[in-house]
């Protein structure tokens, strides 16, 4: 469950640049919708997965800026998303939040061990969410 958010910032200002793409890989429908109906009404070009198994395509094809990272997934899971990540030298510079529902301090440092910059535990504010995106997009530039 993601609790509602009142921001009403936008992130992409400019029609001569390209929208910051974000890869959502969420199974849970009315999370999924909400986030990615959320990061595109503030800017940012989103493409939604509803479970790990197109995930390498999506990288391939999509090119995304920053992958919003669910960690229980039908098939391929977050954990084994974050280790092939780690494994191309390209996907490691790519920031991923995790959103997930675990709360463990051991599931944690999992995720940041296999490379996930943050993670954040549902639920979570959409406020919240478009804050720590734009922090680590600006650690990129």
């Amino acid at each position: 469950v993601i609790k509602g958010a009142y921001a009403m910032t936008t992130v992409h200002d400019s029609d001569s640049d390209p929208p910051i793409r974000i890869l959502l890989i969420e199974d849970n429908e009315p999370n999924r919708r909400l986030m990615e109906d959320y990061l595109a009404y503030v800017g940012y070009s989103v493409m939604a997965l509803a479970d790990g198994d197109g995930f390498e395509a999506a990288l391939v094809e999509f090119e995304p800026h920053l992958v919003l990272l669910d960690l229980k997934l039908p098939g391929i899971d977050g954990y084994e998303i974050l280790a092939r990540m780690q494994q191309c030298p390209e996907w490691q510079r790519i920031p991923v939040i995790v959103v997930s529902a675990r709360a463990f301090v051991a599931d944690q440092q999992r995720a940041i061990e296999l490379g996930a910059r943050r993670y954040l535990v549902k639920p979570i504010r959409l406020a919240e969410l478009l804050e720590v995106i734009c922090d680590e997009l600006a650690k990129l530039e």
